[in-house]
């Protein structure tokens, strides 16, 4: 199976690393935040975010992979005084300034645009872009990796 969707993909990745195991209360803020952010925009389709994945990068290390339908969506849900991350990010502001680099953060997004992205998947559940945009035989758009990347 390949993914369906053959526009451009919008992926972010966000996350946290735990510099200090101990100093629960700069890190665990951090921590809770996220998933309410999730959960907002999984109920929201109109958010634009398509679909997340939590991941673990063991042993202090968390992030999310998250698929945008736009850059724009993803923009303008950051920006949103009445959205659950606007209060979040003002909070985690003012704890690192008191964390002494007891927790990181990071952020990537990536604008991938048509036709430079391909993905196969055997013996997988939805995951990743084709659980954002759905799945096709891989037959539909090209029988080799080449095929299904200017396959736009």
């Amino acid at each position: 199976m390949t993914a369906e969707g053959t526009g451009e993909v919008i992926v972010f990745h966000i996350g946290m690393r735990i510099n200090n195991f101990f100093a629960v209360r700069s890190w665990w803020p951090v921590f809770r935040a996220m998933p309410r952010m999730l959960k907002e925009l999984s109920k929201d389709r109109e958010s634009g975010m398509l679909t997340f994945r939590l991941l673990l990068g063991a042993p202090r290390v968390v992030y999310v992979v998250q698929y945008w339908e736009s850059k724009e969506k993803l923009l303008a849900y950051s920006a949103a005084q009445d959205k659950e991350h606007r209060p979040a990010w003002a909070a985690f502001n003012r704890r690192i300034r008191e964390g002494r680099g007891k927790v990181g953060f990071w952020h990537e997004m990536y604008v991938v645009p048509a036709g430079a992205h391909e993905a196969v998947y055997v013996n997988m559940p939805e995951f990743g872009l084709g659980k954002a945009t759905g799945v096709v035989p891989v037959g539909r758009r090209g029988d080799r990796a080449a095929d299904r990347l200017t396959a736009a």
